[in-house]
């Protein structure tokens, strides 16, 4: 993948000289993006004494995420990169691919992090001033999150320091926060603890989050000690119900014709309750019932259908880790080394980021929902429009609907019932939501 220079991005480069374009080299979007935001970073490794380094660390950070953006998929690819031409105005270094994969095993490992995080604030600072619906979303909460892990695959034994390993080798997973309001990645952590429960993750994750935000997490989430936790915390979420999970009814708001809103208790037994009564929501469609479960317990500030719309979304961040897997080459890992692999993660998540901007600024101009924009054919497009000397975002904006590249969005509409609040008997504001929790030892 590789996407040629984009005047609308280019124009931000403030106090940075740009680079001329040739036949032989053109600096794309992304890169722009990446230079902007990391140019004049300063790295621990730059201020040891003794004798200057070959290979400078800022050099290494920004050969390693071109190699990302091109499309490249290994370690060596970097030192090609590195040794052969160089890129921007960075000469040549003269190193051995030994050599690079060195300096990569002993870099912090919160290096690439750091540029993650420089690239995602220059993102959301240059999206500061434009027009957004994104508060339309459930607009009573501070944010709303998909949150989630993804285990990354198996390295292979071809590695030479895994071939005498018996078993697959997983080198850890991605706890990640999708903004489903601004379509970015809010948060990202990678975990060598291929095996630890989800949910101890996830309190760490939520730590970063506003008070009063919303979090949509999949059924491995369910736990009522986890349920509890994020109602003291002061935010909001929405899950599927567990089959068999036991349930006394508080409060019946709404009853007929199969559909069921009321407030409940978790957890029928002594043993194993949750402390907070929550609201369950169920109904029937197509011979298959759905049900959810959430801490907003007031039905005018979430109906049902908002309630099973809302959870729907979810799938947004399983559709963003399709994309760092399969477009940008997060199933090929580079190394078996924790280190490695983590500069290997934030690299693919900046450019994920920038991606994600480009689609943005598409569909702003284009007065299109971003989903309304293929990833898929975005990514492959781009490039071969951009050949042509055409502004990528500006040709996009004004061929991507003829090209059906801006498309109607695929996406399932979820039908639900949606009942007038007339209907629903209200529940007395003197009745008490709190009750003495038991876990029996579950997170």
């Amino acid at each position: 993948m590789l996407i040629y220079s984009n005047k609308c991005y280019l124009r931000h480069n403030r106090g940075m000289e740009k680079p001329q374009k040739t036949d032989r080299e053109l600096t794309d979007a992304i890169e722009s993006v990446v230079r902007e935001a990391i140019e004049g970073m300063e790295f621990d490794a730059e201020k040891r004494l003794g004798r200057p380094t070959v290979l400078p660390t800022l050099v290494l950070w920004a050969g390693m995420l071109v190699c990302v953006a091109r499309g490249f998929s290994s370690q060596l690819d970097v030192w090609r990169l590195l040794t052969r031409d160089g890129f921007w105005d960075h000469e040549r270094v003269s190193m051995s691919d030994e050599g690079i994969y060195k300096r990569l095993k002993r870099a912090a490992s919160d290096s690439m992090e750091r540029i993650y995080k420089a690239v995602t604030q220059l993102i959301l600072q240059r999206r500061a001033g434009q027009a957004s619906d994104e508060k339309k979303l459930a607009p009573f909460a501070a944010g709303v999150y998909a949150l989630d892990e993804m285990t990354l695959d198996a390295v292979s034994k071809r590695l030479p320091r895994l071939r005498q390993i018996a078993g697959t080798v997983l080198p850890g997973k991605v706890a990640a926060l999708f903004d489903l309001r601004s379509q970015m990645w809010h948060h990202v952590q990678f975990r060598s603890e291929v095996k630890q429960n989800e949910k101890v993750a996830a309190r760490d994750m939520i730590e970063v989050l506003p008070v009063g935000s919303l979090i949509l997490a999949d059924m491995g989430y369910f736990a009522f000690a986890w349920f509890d936790d994020l109602t003291k915390l002061g935010h909001y979420w929405v899950s599927r119900m567990r089959a068999k999970t036991s349930y006394t009814i508080k409060h019946t708001l709404y009853k007929r014709d199969g559909v069921l809103d009321a407030i409940v208790w978790l957890g029928a037994y002594r043993a194993d309750r949750a402390g907070h009564a929550v609201r369950l929501v169920s109904f029937s469609r197509n011979g298959k019932t759905w049900a959810y479960i959430t801490n907003v317990l007031d039905p005018s500030q979430l109906s049902i259908i908002q309630i099973a719309q809302l959870y729907a979304r979810r799938w947004d961040i399983e559709m963003m880790f399709n994309m760092i897997k399969t477009h940008l080459n997060l199933h090929m890992l580079w190394s078996s080394h924790a280190h490695v692999v983590a500069h290997q993660l934030f690299a693919v998540f900046t450019i994920a980021q920038i991606i994600l901007g480009i689609r943005s600024d598409i569909a702003q101009q284009a007065k299109a929902d971003p989903f309304e924009i293929s990833l898929d054919l975005l990514i492959r497009w781009l490039p071969r429009i951009a050949r042509d000397g055409h502004d990528p975002v500006q040709f996009m904006v004004e061929n991507g609907r003829a090209m059906l590249i801006i498309r109607p969005s695929t996406r399932t509409i979820i039908e639900a019932p949606n009942p007038p609040l007339s209907d629903y008997t209200p529940l007395l504001s003197d009745e008490s939501l709190i009750r003495h929790e038991r876990y029996a030892g579950k997170a």
